[in-house]
């Protein structure tokens, strides 16, 4: 059982930046992968970034450059740094978790970042 809490939503103007941040708490198995997710209204969720415990990262080709993906395994909680800004970011950005050795899919209930133009 894992609890995840996102933040650091809001909103921003094109160019700007934000910092979200996702804390997982409960019972948590090592090693594990942890993600960022994101649906606009209209849009199916799709994969925006995911790190493993061992650094391992993968990125959506639309951030690649812009966003960096990032973690403290001590703390269990993962970092997503949003650079140079879009209005095609604007979503209902949301926190998953998976262990590699207990099956399963844990999500946050996510937090809206709105990119003005």
């Amino acid at each position: 059982q894992v609890q995840l809490v996102e933040s650091g939503g809001g909103l921003v103007q094109t160019g700007g930046s934000l910092r979200l941040s996702c804390a997982a708490s409960g019972i948590i198995f090592r090693p594990n992968a942890m993600g960022w997710y994101r649906q606009a209204p209209g849009k199916q969720r799709e994969l925006v970034a995911t790190i493993t415990t061992g650094g391992d990262t993968a990125y959506a080709g639309s951030v690649k450059g812009r966003f960096t993906i990032s973690r403290d395994n001590a703390e269990n909680t993962v970092y997503l740094q949003m650079n140079s800004l879009k209005p095609e970011d604007t979503a209902v950005y949301y926190c998953k978790y998976s262990s590699f050795s207990v099956t399963g899919n844990y999500w946050g209930k996510g937090t809206l970042v709105t990119v003005s133009s």
